[in-house]
């Protein structure tokens, strides 16, 4: 049937996979989600760059592991690094569409096959989440 939207999960950097896509899917609109370490953005880069290339769509940046947020006492703690996913976002002139921060729960509700942002709305891992969906959509739609 009709689909809205069709959402495909690619491993990182420039490999057949990617390529496939960007060859046989003229109209694709791309999200990037990398994490803040440097190894991980030199990957995210490589597949900016090839899309533009192609002449490709890249809509924006999802910076995924940005941070861990205690949730007793609510401090940030940058595990990977931060702010990798804005820089690039800058440097290709495409928008940050979000940071979502690291939540144990989100394993946990994988691994029970239950959604993450209906078992925890509140929680920042899902408003970011949420936040991110929201931009997206709203690109797509102009």
């Amino acid at each position: 049937g009709y689909l809205d939207y069709l959402i495909i999960d690619l491993p990182p950097g420039t490999g057949d996979e990617i390529l496939d896509i960007l060859q046989l899917i003229p109209d694709v609109h791309i999200v990037i989600v990398t994490t803040p370490q440097e190894v991980a953005l030199m990957d995210s880069r490589k597949t900016i760059k090839m899309s533009l290339i192609m002449n490709r769509d890249v809509i924006g940046i999802i910076e995924n592991m940005s941070g861990y947020i205690c949730p007793e006492c609510g401090y940030k703690i940058d595990l990977f690094g931060k702010g990798g996913g804005e820089k690039a976002a800058k440097d290709f002139n495409v928008p940050l569409l979000g940071q979502i921060p690291l939540d144990p729960n989100i394993r946990v509700t994988g691994d029970s096959g239950l959604p993450f942002i209906i078992q925890y709305p509140d929680s920042p891992a899902a408003k970011a989440l949420s936040e991110s969906v929201k931009k997206i959509k709203e690109i797509l739609e102009k």
